[in-house]
């Protein structure tokens, strides 16, 4: 899981939006709470802003530079599949730079 250091050379911001009660991110939420101390210690300086608000499906979309920005829909995913989609976003972050 070497991607997760890259976090800060390939993205300018990570936004993570969930609902707080909703079953349909019931998995962001577990994702939120068991990865993020991880990912904020690997990448202290990157804005990873987490977006709670009633009845919104759960997306995560990350900000490149020049204002580029991709996002993908987490409804439906579990954890494995939520940190595969984010290695995903850091791979598009990584072409966007070459």
């Amino acid at each position: 899981m070497a991607w997760r250091g890259q976090l800060s050379k390939n993205l300018k911001e990570l936004r993570i939006l969930l609902c707080q009660s909703s079953p349909s991110s019931s998995s962001t939420r577990a994702f939120i709470e068991n990865n993020y101390k991880d990912l904020k210690t690997l990448n202290p300086k990157l804005p990873i802003l987490i977006r709670e608000c009633s009845g919104v499906e759960p997306q995560l979309w990350a900000r490149y530079d020049m204002g580029v920005e991709r996002g993908v829909r987490l409804e439906g995913k579990d954890e494995a599949q939520i940190s595969k989609a984010l290695e995903e976003l850091v791979k598009v972050g990584a072409a966007l730079k070459a």
